[in-house]
């Protein structure tokens, strides 16, 4: 290849280290502006010297990167090619990631090309978490019951993937039962460092956008659509813009009271206020030190959360702590230290002469940190637990949004009574607890929480406590090592007596996979018109994503969890209301019962241990009885099996050619949906059960399968007749074309109102080309490539939105859609756009990033937008119909 030889050579350097000899680029060598680059930023430089073939990576981005504190601050967006040293995917996205690839060896072999090319060139793990649900909780067997029916609803997809683990190279797949994604990557995946053949920073693209809470432990990451890392899993670069960086200083030290749910609460809030979406964010300061990596890890996993790319905390002496807790060899932790001490690349928070040069500096003092929840519908919504009882009555009286619910003062008193299966009535009301999850990486990862929750749970049962029988409580720890100290420790019999029993590893309610409740409540609380609550300790509580029947959802830490649990409501004061009584009729309050900081510092210190981290992931690998029993097919193509109604060769390369098909304006486009701020990848393609009247039901219902077999639209993410169906499906999304909230549109010219499937269907049979009209921060939330893949499929050409959230504008353009932005102080509104219109798109002659085009509208206005091709690959990708259809051509 031309060019491939490596101009940096003469940066290779040796170094010795106990005994043995290693190789690196030594980038600490390019002069003083090295020294003042932000230590993120210095991963990616380090990666661009070591890759550069002015090929892929030009010399242009080193020097980019190089100039990172004077490019970073022009207007004008600086382009640079990225390629991480690995990927990482969970099941949801995995799948139709493997999918993808076993569908490209197929058009790769129908155009003559050699199938077996298509294989993973970077390092990928694929970590089976998120299809376990909720069906079982508050008993002994519940974990066993769940784990049973995973198997039974997951078969053909657990099959698929054990086959894909044998027929790709360089790809592990990490069982079902062994825990969450994140967890599992920062207690056993994260390298670190590399050690050959050269050594050099790990670095990591995930398909979940919580991928970043691997930053906490010092490796650069950040969560990408699963289009874009299969294109890295194929050897491709990633171009991003170079990023601002955003400093973060901590000083002081937390509260004893306050937790790291607390602190993240926080910074999400503040940064969120701040805007810090397409930015880095790197934390620094003398209040760092103080953080435990478990602390960190649980602040960088809520990075999606207030918008930033990632939330890096570069590795110091407690990165090399907790890799010996977690039992990686010494001789591995002795070559990170002697590398990245040697690279400049190891942090002393301690000293101020180690502090980079930032984009801008923000500060929080984290004395200022207090007691929090956040919610009841976004995870930035952070309220003080202070005035929770205020805030949630406000709330029900505000006009409906984010903090509101729009009752009228005679609904506030609205109440029901059920009877429940133990034979006896309870009455619920606003504000009752239905959901209490412990739950997801953000804080399962953290030994400090967790324990702190089981030692909370004693002292509650000690003082008589006990939790409503009706609450469907739930623990679902991040890995094998949260059970395993969480049980020496001594605290899983009172967890359990107040019904928080193991019933799975993995994601579970934070994602939707929160599993019925009694039929008695939920009809209860839609008779009633009830604004009913879960609490979790997870990452997002968008509406509609954790329950239908809870139309309230609050993030809290662990402890929190089991305090709602016990209060069994949220509309409740714990400074001035206890959370029950003794045996002998006196109050228990909350502050009688909470352990200090140095009370579960002092149980983790004893009880968090190497040993343990050892023995559970010395098998993990190996999977459970019914994993090592599962028969797959053996070759290197997939037998596509029609009757699946799980795995479904996708039609993306249908009527594919050698030859670029031409760009073309969109001409005569109705609009199928009129949407307004913040949708979500949940609005767009949710996660969660297939509701028994949808177009998704339908079809399989068509196949002979009952509403119990329907399983949820994260299990079928391999199946593109499902998901195309399941694609605007959430029930709360508002579009503003239907007359109500849910999952409809109307077609014109006829005026029917029909589900949005059915107008999409109906519209492609009429060969009308389709676009969408949305407001700001479109596609914010988990990064979901059927987001973009299910808009493709429905016909959409083109999306109009006033702002885009990051990851999901690129997986737009990875589907070969066009990503329009209104430009500033316009919108659909402003323009007078109802979504009746038609609709023409001209496009410049010849594109280049940063043009904009022309929308004609049949109404006779007319405006322009700014066509959000970023980079020159966004264009290549787009003129080859989308980045699965360019790798096809290039494997050929």
């Amino acid at each position: 290849m031309a060019g491939s030889t490596n101009p940096y050579q003469k940066l290779l350097k040796t170094i010795d280290i106990n005994g043995s000899t290693y190789t690196y680029y030594d980038v600490s060598a390019l002069g003083p502006k090295y020294d003042r680059l932000p230590f993120s930023i210095r991963v990616l430089l380090e990666s661009c010297v070591r890759n550069c073939d002015n090929f892929q990576v030009l010399e242009k981005d080193v020097s980019n990167v190089l100039d990172w504190e004077s490019k970073q601050g022009n207007e004008e967006s600086v382009e640079i090619a990225f390629k991480p040293a690995r990927v990482i995917l969970q099941d949801l996205t995995g799948v139709p990631a493997v999918v993808d690839f076993a569908a490209m060896r197929d058009a790769v072999k129908d155009l003559g090309g050699n199938p077996d090319r298509i294989n993973p060139i970077c390092p990928a793990d694929l970590v089976i978490d998120h299809s376990v649900q909720v069906d079982f909780a508050r008993t002994p067997d519940a974990l066993n019951k769940n784990q049973d029916l995973e198997f039974v609803r997951n078969k053909e997809r657990f099959q698929f993937l054990k086959w894909g683990a044998q027929a790709f190279d360089n790809m592990l797949i990490v069982p079902p039962g062994s825990g969450i994604v994140h967890q599992v990557n920062l207690e056993y995946l994260a390298r670190v460092v590399f050690t050959g053949p050269l050594l050099h920073p790990d670095s990591v693209v995930g398909t979940d956008s919580h991928t970043t809470m691997i930053n906490g432990l010092g490796v650069v990451g950040w969560g990408v659509g699963g289009i874009e890392a299969e294109a890295v899993m194929l050897g491709q670069a990633i171009s991003m813009l170079l990023p601002k960086v955003v400093g973060y200083k901590l000083v002081g030290e937390l509260n004893p009271l306050a937790t790291s749910t607390d602190l993240v609460l926080t910074i999400t809030k503040h940064l969120r206020s701040l805007g810090v979406v397409g930015k880095f964010v790197e934390f620094f300061g003398p209040g760092v030190g103080a953080l435990s990596i478990a602390d960190r890890a649980t602040v960088a996993n809520m990075c999606p959360e207030f918008g930033a790319t990632l939330a890096h905390f570069p590795v110091d002496a407690r990165s090399l702590e907790y890799l010996h807790q977690t039992n990686r060899p010494k001789e591995k932790i002795d070559v990170i230290e002697a590398y990245l001490r040697a690279t400049k690349q190891f942090r002393d928070y301690t000293n101020p002469e180690q502090d980079p040069v930032f984009s801008e500096v923000v500060e929080l003092d984290l004395g200022d940190v207090v007691t929090s929840v956040s919610g009841p519908k976004r995870p930035q919504d952070r309220v003080s637990v202070a005035i929770m009882k205020k805030d949630f009555q406000d709330c029900l009286t505000n006009k409906v949004g984010f903090k509101g619910y729009g009752l009228s003062p005679s609904q506030l008193s609205a109440s029901g009574d059920f009877t429940y299966s133990d034979g006896k009535t309870y009455t619920i009301t606003h504000g009752s607890v239905i959901i209490a999850a412990i739950t997801s990486c953000t804080n399962t990862s953290n030994p400090s929480v967790m324990l702190g929750a089981g030692l909370l749970a004693k002292k509650a049962v000690e003082n008589g406590l006990s939790v409503l029988p009706y609450i469907k409580t739930s623990l679902s720890p991040g890995s094998g090592v949260v059970t395993y100290y969480l049980r020496e420790s001594g605290v899983v019999p009172y967890l359990e007596k107040l019904g928080f029993n193991t019933v799975g590893y993995g994601c579970m309610t934070c994602i939707g996979n929160s599993g019925p409740i009694d039929d008695n409540i939920a009809n209860t609380i839609e008779k009633n018109e009830l604004v009913c609550c879960g609490i979790l300790s997870g990452n997002r509580n968008f509406e509609g994503r954790i329950h239908p029947n809870t139309r309230a959802n609050y993030l809290a830490s662990p402890l929190l969890v089991i305090a709602y649990a016990l209060a069994g409501t949220v509309d409740v004061d714990f400074e001035t209301e206890p959370l029950g009584k003794r045996p002998d009729g006196s109050a228990v309050y909350l502050r009688d019962i909470w352990p200090t900081r140095a009370e579960i510092q002092r149980v983790e210190n004893q009880f968090v241990i190497p040993g343990m981290f050892k023995e559970v992931y010395a098998r993990i690998e190996q999977g459970s009885a019914a994993w090592q029993a599962l028969d797959v097919p053996r070759g290197r193509l997939y037998s596509w099996d029609a009757n699946s109604t799980y795995i479904k060769k996708p039609p993306f390369f249908d009527g594919m050619t050698k030859e670029l098909p031409a760009a073309t304006s969109v001409r005569g486009a109705r609009c199928l949906l009129l949407l307004g701020d913040s949708v979500t990848t949940d609005h767009i393609s949710p996660a969660g059960s297939i509701a028994r009247n949808s177009p998704a039901a339908r079809y399989l219902a068509q196949r002979g399968l009952t509403a119990r077999e329907f399983n949820s639209y994260g299990s079928r993410r391999g199946n593109d007749a499902v998901m195309s169906r399941g694609t605007f499906a959430n029930i709360r999304i508002v579009n503003k074309m239907a007359p109500a909230p849910g999952p409809k549109t109307t077609h014109h010219p006829s005026g029917d109102v029909m589900d949005i499937f059915d107008a999409a269907e109906r519209y492609a049979s009429e060969n009308v080309p389709l676009i969408a009209i949305v407001g700001k921060d479109y596609g914010s939330g988990s990064s979901r490539d059927w987001a973009a893949k299910g808009p493709y499929l429905l016909g959409i050409k083109a999306v109009i939105a006033e702002s885009f959230e990051r990851i999901h504008r690129s997986n737009l353009v990875g589907m070969g859609l066009l990503p329009l932005q209104f430009l500033p102080g316009e919108s659909a509104a402003t323009l007078g756009l109802t979504g009746a219109e038609r609709y023409d798109i001209i496009l410049p002659p010849a594109l280049a990033p940063g043009q904009t085009a022309t929308v004609q509208v049949d109404n006779g206005t007319s405006f322009q937008v700014v066509v959000r091709f970023d980079t020159e690959v966004d264009l290549t990708y787009f003129k080859n119909g989308g980045i699965l259809n360019y790798m096809v051509r290039k494997m050929l």
